[in-house]
Protein backbone atom coordinates (compact mmCIF):
# COMPACT_ATOMS: atom_id res chain seq x y z
CA UNK A 1 0.00 0.00 0.00
CA UNK A 2 1.02 3.90 -1.24
CA UNK A 3 1.50 5.98 1.58
CA UNK A 4 1.79 9.77 0.11
CA UNK A 5 3.04 12.41 2.19
CA UNK A 6 3.26 15.88 0.41
CA UNK A 7 2.95 16.87 -3.28
CA UNK A 8 5.80 17.54 -5.72
CA UNK A 9 8.70 18.48 -4.49
CA UNK A 10 10.03 22.14 -4.92
CA UNK A 11 13.25 22.54 -7.43
CA UNK A 12 16.47 21.95 -6.03
CA UNK A 13 18.29 25.35 -5.37
CA UNK A 14 21.54 25.29 -6.38
CA UNK A 15 24.62 27.11 -5.03
CA UNK A 16 25.50 29.60 -7.71
CA UNK A 17 28.82 30.17 -6.53
CA UNK A 18 30.20 26.77 -6.06
CA UNK A 19 28.79 26.47 -9.92
CA UNK A 20 30.57 29.33 -11.07
CA UNK A 21 33.81 28.36 -9.48
CA UNK A 22 34.17 24.75 -11.24
CA UNK A 23 32.81 25.70 -14.43
CA UNK A 24 34.31 29.70 -14.95
CA UNK A 25 35.30 29.85 -18.17
CA UNK A 26 38.48 32.06 -19.60
CA UNK A 27 38.73 35.72 -18.51
CA UNK A 28 38.25 38.18 -20.65
CA UNK A 29 38.50 41.86 -20.78
CA UNK A 30 38.19 45.21 -23.67
CA UNK A 31 41.97 46.22 -23.19
CA UNK A 32 43.23 49.06 -25.09
CA UNK A 33 45.81 48.17 -27.60
CA UNK A 34 48.46 50.76 -26.25
CA UNK A 35 48.17 48.58 -22.62
CA UNK A 36 47.82 45.19 -23.84
CA UNK A 37 49.25 42.60 -22.38
CA UNK A 38 52.08 41.01 -24.47
CA UNK A 39 51.15 37.52 -23.09
CA UNK A 40 47.47 35.75 -23.57
CA UNK A 41 45.30 36.31 -20.46
CA UNK A 42 45.63 34.28 -18.17
CA UNK A 43 42.74 31.78 -17.57
CA UNK A 44 40.89 30.81 -14.38
CA UNK A 45 41.21 27.19 -13.95
CA UNK A 46 39.19 24.65 -11.89
CA UNK A 47 39.56 24.36 -7.91
CA UNK A 48 41.14 21.61 -7.23
CA UNK A 49 38.89 19.35 -5.71
CA UNK A 50 39.91 17.09 -2.47
CA UNK A 51 40.55 13.39 -3.06
CA UNK A 52 38.36 12.77 0.40
CA UNK A 53 35.35 14.16 2.02
CA UNK A 54 34.68 13.10 5.51
CA UNK A 55 31.41 11.99 6.44
CA UNK A 56 30.23 12.00 10.13
CA UNK A 57 31.63 9.36 12.73
CA UNK A 58 29.57 6.33 12.92
CA UNK A 59 27.16 7.06 9.85
CA UNK A 60 27.69 3.55 8.05
CA UNK A 61 27.44 4.73 4.25
CA UNK A 62 26.63 2.68 1.38
CA UNK A 63 24.47 4.60 -1.40
CA UNK A 64 25.69 7.95 -3.16
CA UNK A 65 23.59 10.25 -5.52
CA UNK A 66 24.75 13.18 -7.21
CA UNK A 67 23.38 15.54 -10.30
CA UNK A 68 22.07 18.74 -8.73
CA UNK A 69 24.78 21.10 -8.15
CA UNK A 70 28.35 20.35 -6.17
CA UNK A 71 25.86 18.30 -3.69
CA UNK A 72 25.68 14.41 -2.86
CA UNK A 73 23.42 12.86 -0.60
CA UNK A 74 24.42 9.38 1.06
CA UNK A 75 22.40 7.03 2.88
CA UNK A 76 22.86 5.29 6.27
CA UNK A 77 22.93 1.91 6.76
CA UNK A 78 22.68 2.49 10.85
CA UNK A 79 19.26 4.32 10.72
CA UNK A 80 18.59 5.64 7.38
CA UNK A 81 19.66 9.24 7.71
CA UNK A 82 20.47 10.78 4.92
CA UNK A 83 23.44 13.25 4.54
CA UNK A 84 24.07 15.77 1.89
CA UNK A 85 27.70 16.95 1.25
CA UNK A 86 29.22 19.51 -0.69
CA UNK A 87 31.94 18.43 -2.98
CA UNK A 88 33.58 21.21 -3.40
CA UNK A 89 34.12 22.23 0.11
CA UNK A 90 33.60 19.14 2.02
CA UNK A 91 30.87 20.62 4.16
CA UNK A 92 27.55 19.16 4.98
CA UNK A 93 24.89 17.95 7.34
CA UNK A 94 21.93 15.30 7.48
CA UNK A 95 18.82 16.80 6.07
CA UNK A 96 16.33 13.41 6.38
CA UNK A 97 16.16 11.40 9.75
CA UNK A 98 15.52 7.79 8.75
CA UNK A 99 12.84 5.64 9.41
CA UNK A 100 15.14 3.58 11.83
CA UNK A 101 16.06 1.03 8.72
CA UNK A 102 18.79 1.36 6.53
CA UNK A 103 18.76 3.95 3.41
CA UNK A 104 20.80 1.59 1.01
CA UNK A 105 20.83 3.08 -3.00
CA UNK A 106 19.98 6.44 -3.80
CA UNK A 107 19.14 8.52 -6.78
CA UNK A 108 18.23 12.43 -7.28
CA UNK A 109 15.70 13.30 -10.21
CA UNK A 110 15.39 16.65 -11.39
CA UNK A 111 12.56 17.59 -9.56
CA UNK A 112 15.03 17.41 -6.74
CA UNK A 113 13.46 13.98 -4.79
CA UNK A 114 15.61 11.32 -3.79
CA UNK A 115 14.72 7.96 -4.46
CA UNK A 116 15.85 5.17 -1.40
CA UNK A 117 16.21 1.53 -1.50
CA UNK A 118 15.20 0.53 2.19
CA UNK A 119 17.52 -2.34 2.36
CA UNK A 120 16.04 -5.17 5.03
CA UNK A 121 12.93 -3.16 5.68
CA UNK A 122 11.70 -4.45 2.01
CA UNK A 123 10.81 -0.90 1.35
CA UNK A 124 10.96 2.37 -0.76
CA UNK A 125 10.49 5.55 -0.48
CA UNK A 126 10.59 9.42 -2.21
CA UNK A 127 12.53 12.23 -0.31
CA UNK A 128 12.10 15.79 -0.92
CA UNK A 129 16.57 16.06 -1.68
CA UNK A 130 16.29 19.62 -0.02
CA UNK A 131 14.08 19.79 2.77
CA UNK A 132 14.22 16.17 3.81
CA UNK A 133 10.53 15.86 3.76
CA UNK A 134 9.18 12.02 3.15
CA UNK A 135 7.42 12.61 0.19
CA UNK A 136 6.10 8.85 0.05
CA UNK A 137 6.69 5.42 1.52
CA UNK A 138 6.01 2.29 -0.65
CA UNK A 139 5.71 -1.35 0.87
CA UNK A 140 7.47 -3.58 -1.57
CA UNK A 141 6.83 -7.03 -0.05
CA UNK A 142 6.31 -8.95 2.93
CA UNK A 143 8.71 -11.37 2.03
CA UNK A 144 12.77 -11.34 3.75
CA UNK A 145 13.98 -8.93 1.13
CA UNK A 146 17.32 -6.65 0.82
CA UNK A 147 15.99 -3.96 -1.21
CA UNK A 148 19.56 -2.48 -2.86
CA UNK A 149 19.69 -0.12 -5.72
CA UNK A 150 17.66 2.04 -7.95
CA UNK A 151 17.51 3.56 -10.91
CA UNK A 152 15.49 6.12 -13.19
CA UNK A 153 15.19 4.86 -16.50
CA UNK A 154 11.91 4.57 -18.87
CA UNK A 155 9.86 6.54 -16.81
CA UNK A 156 9.79 4.41 -13.84
CA UNK A 157 12.07 4.07 -10.64
CA UNK A 158 13.17 0.29 -10.86
CA UNK A 159 14.85 -1.59 -7.25
CA UNK A 160 17.20 -4.68 -7.36
CA UNK A 161 16.42 -6.97 -4.02
CA UNK A 162 19.35 -8.94 -3.38
CA UNK A 163 17.28 -11.52 -1.60
CA UNK A 164 14.41 -12.18 -4.27
CA UNK A 165 14.50 -13.27 -8.19
CA UNK A 166 12.41 -9.68 -8.83
CA UNK A 167 13.02 -6.47 -9.60
CA UNK A 168 10.27 -3.52 -8.30
CA UNK A 169 9.14 -1.02 -10.69
CA UNK A 170 7.37 2.65 -9.52
CA UNK A 171 6.00 3.42 -12.79
CA UNK A 172 6.04 7.86 -12.75
CA UNK A 173 3.32 9.54 -14.08
CA UNK A 174 2.77 13.34 -15.84
CA UNK A 175 5.24 15.33 -14.67
CA UNK A 176 6.98 12.81 -12.51
CA UNK A 177 3.47 12.32 -10.80
CA UNK A 178 4.11 9.49 -7.78
CA UNK A 179 2.40 6.28 -8.73
CA UNK A 180 0.14 4.83 -5.88
CA UNK A 181 1.73 1.56 -5.75
CA UNK A 182 5.01 -0.61 -7.00
CA UNK A 183 5.11 -3.35 -9.60
CA UNK A 184 6.86 -6.14 -8.84
CA UNK A 185 8.64 -7.91 -12.54
CA UNK A 186 9.75 -11.59 -11.73
CA UNK A 187 13.45 -12.55 -13.15
CA UNK A 188 13.73 -15.55 -15.73
CA UNK A 189 15.38 -16.60 -18.38
CA UNK A 190 18.90 -16.76 -18.00
CA UNK A 191 18.94 -15.46 -13.93
CA UNK A 192 20.27 -17.53 -11.43
CA UNK A 193 19.14 -17.32 -7.84
CA UNK A 194 22.23 -18.43 -5.37
CA UNK A 195 22.90 -18.62 -1.56
CA UNK A 196 23.95 -15.05 -0.89
CA UNK A 197 23.17 -11.75 -2.17
CA UNK A 198 22.00 -11.58 -5.58
CA UNK A 199 20.57 -8.64 -7.62
CA UNK A 200 22.83 -5.75 -6.63
CA UNK A 201 23.99 -2.97 -8.80
CA UNK A 202 21.45 -2.03 -11.36
CA UNK A 203 21.70 0.74 -14.13
CA UNK A 204 20.33 1.34 -18.33
CA UNK A 205 21.62 -0.63 -20.82
CA UNK A 206 23.57 2.59 -23.40
CA UNK A 207 20.80 2.35 -25.72
CA UNK A 208 18.09 3.21 -23.17
CA UNK A 209 16.31 0.25 -24.10
CA UNK A 210 17.15 -2.34 -21.01
CA UNK A 211 18.32 -2.85 -18.07
CA UNK A 212 22.19 -4.06 -16.34
CA UNK A 213 22.05 -6.01 -13.14
CA UNK A 214 25.15 -7.23 -11.62
CA UNK A 215 24.70 -10.48 -9.15
CA UNK A 216 27.11 -10.32 -6.75
CA UNK A 217 27.74 -13.53 -5.55
CA UNK A 218 28.03 -15.21 -9.48
CA UNK A 219 30.15 -12.06 -10.77
CA UNK A 220 27.50 -12.03 -13.97
CA UNK A 221 26.51 -9.27 -15.35
CA UNK A 222 22.51 -9.32 -16.58
CA UNK A 223 20.80 -7.56 -19.14
CA UNK A 224 17.37 -7.48 -18.31
CA UNK A 225 13.82 -6.98 -20.70
CA UNK A 226 12.25 -4.25 -18.73
CA UNK A 227 8.71 -5.59 -20.27
CA UNK A 228 8.86 -8.72 -19.31
CA UNK A 229 11.80 -9.47 -16.79
CA UNK A 230 13.91 -11.99 -19.25
CA UNK A 231 17.56 -11.83 -18.33
CA UNK A 232 20.05 -12.84 -20.87
CA UNK A 233 23.97 -12.96 -19.50
CA UNK A 234 26.22 -10.14 -21.10
CA UNK A 235 28.95 -11.24 -23.26
CA UNK A 236 32.19 -10.14 -20.90
CA UNK A 237 34.68 -12.74 -22.64
CA UNK A 238 34.87 -14.93 -19.11
CA UNK A 239 35.74 -11.67 -17.01
CA UNK A 240 33.84 -11.51 -13.43
CA UNK A 241 32.29 -8.47 -11.78
CA UNK A 242 31.88 -10.98 -8.54
CA UNK A 243 31.53 -8.56 -5.57
CA UNK A 244 29.98 -6.50 -7.62
CA UNK A 245 27.57 -3.73 -5.95
CA UNK A 246 26.53 -0.16 -7.24
CA UNK A 247 27.65 0.39 -11.08
CA UNK A 248 27.59 3.35 -12.82
CA UNK A 249 27.12 4.05 -16.93
CA UNK A 250 28.73 7.10 -18.55
CA UNK A 251 28.18 6.68 -22.40
CA UNK A 252 29.06 3.01 -23.54
CA UNK A 253 31.69 2.82 -20.35
CA UNK A 254 30.80 1.13 -17.56
CA UNK A 255 32.23 1.65 -13.55
CA UNK A 256 31.09 -1.10 -11.30
CA UNK A 257 32.44 -1.04 -7.83
CA UNK A 258 33.60 -4.54 -6.55
CA UNK A 259 33.38 -4.05 -2.67
CA UNK A 260 35.30 -6.02 -1.09
CA UNK A 261 37.63 -6.54 -3.99
CA UNK A 262 38.47 -2.89 -3.59
CA UNK A 263 38.46 -2.17 -7.18
CA UNK A 264 36.61 -0.07 -9.84
CA UNK A 265 36.18 -2.40 -12.99
CA UNK A 266 36.12 -0.17 -15.69
CA UNK A 267 33.73 -2.04 -18.33
CA UNK A 268 33.39 -1.02 -22.69
CA UNK A 269 30.34 -1.95 -23.63
CA UNK A 270 28.44 -2.26 -26.77
CA UNK A 271 25.65 -0.04 -27.60
CA UNK A 272 22.95 -2.57 -26.60
CA UNK A 273 24.60 -3.79 -23.61
CA UNK A 274 24.36 -7.26 -24.81
CA UNK A 275 28.68 -7.84 -24.90
CA UNK A 276 31.73 -6.00 -23.38
CA UNK A 277 35.40 -6.01 -22.04
CA UNK A 278 36.35 -5.03 -18.71
CA UNK A 279 39.06 -2.98 -19.78
CA UNK A 280 40.98 -2.24 -16.49
CA UNK A 281 40.52 -1.97 -12.64
CA UNK A 282 40.72 1.54 -10.88
CA UNK A 283 41.57 0.94 -7.34
CA UNK A 284 43.19 3.39 -4.46
CA UNK A 285 44.84 3.28 -1.41
CA UNK A 286 42.04 5.06 0.40
CA UNK A 287 39.43 2.41 -0.35
CA UNK A 288 37.89 0.44 2.55
CA UNK A 289 34.78 -1.50 1.10
CA UNK A 290 33.67 0.92 -1.91
CA UNK A 291 29.60 -0.35 -2.31
CA UNK A 292 28.70 2.45 -4.83
CA UNK A 293 29.59 5.48 -6.87
CA UNK A 294 28.45 8.51 -8.78
CA UNK A 295 30.43 11.26 -10.71
CA UNK A 296 30.56 14.85 -9.93
CA UNK A 297 33.26 17.75 -12.50
CA UNK A 298 35.32 15.06 -13.94
CA UNK A 299 35.42 12.54 -10.97
CA UNK A 300 34.20 9.39 -9.52
CA UNK A 301 32.93 9.30 -5.83
CA UNK A 302 32.51 6.25 -3.46
CA UNK A 303 31.62 5.82 -0.10
CA UNK A 304 33.41 3.27 1.59
CA UNK A 305 31.17 1.10 3.48
CA UNK A 306 33.64 -0.25 6.04
CA UNK A 307 32.07 -3.69 6.01
CA UNK A 308 35.33 -5.54 7.61
CA UNK A 309 35.47 -3.34 10.28
CA UNK A 310 33.34 -3.18 13.75
CA UNK A 311 31.05 -0.04 13.51
CA UNK A 312 31.27 2.17 16.44
CA UNK A 313 29.73 5.69 17.05
CA UNK A 314 33.61 7.17 16.83
CA UNK A 315 34.29 4.61 13.71
CA UNK A 316 35.25 7.21 11.02
CA UNK A 317 34.06 7.06 7.57
CA UNK A 318 34.73 9.05 3.76
CA UNK A 319 34.37 9.18 0.46
CA UNK A 320 37.43 8.78 -2.26
CA UNK A 321 37.65 10.73 -5.40
CA UNK A 322 39.10 8.84 -8.05
CA UNK A 323 39.96 11.24 -10.80
CA UNK A 324 37.95 9.92 -13.93
CA UNK A 325 41.12 11.36 -16.92
CA UNK A 326 43.73 9.18 -14.98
Amino acid sequence: MFRRLAGHAPALALTAAALVALTAAPATAAVAAASAPATAPARHERPVLPDRVELPDGFLPEGIATGIGPWAWFGSRADGDIYRANLVTGEGRVVAQGPGTPSVGLKVDHRGRLFVAGGPSGTARVVDARTGELLADYPLTSEPSFVNDVVLVQGAAWFTDSQRDVLYRLPLGRHGALPEAAETVQLGGDWEQVDGFNANGLTATPDGRGLLVVNSTTGVLHRVDPATGATTVVDLGGASLMNGDGMLLLGRTLYVARNTSNVVAVVRLDRAGARGTVARELTSDDFDTPTTLATFAGGLYLPNARFTTPPEPTTPFWVTRLDLHL
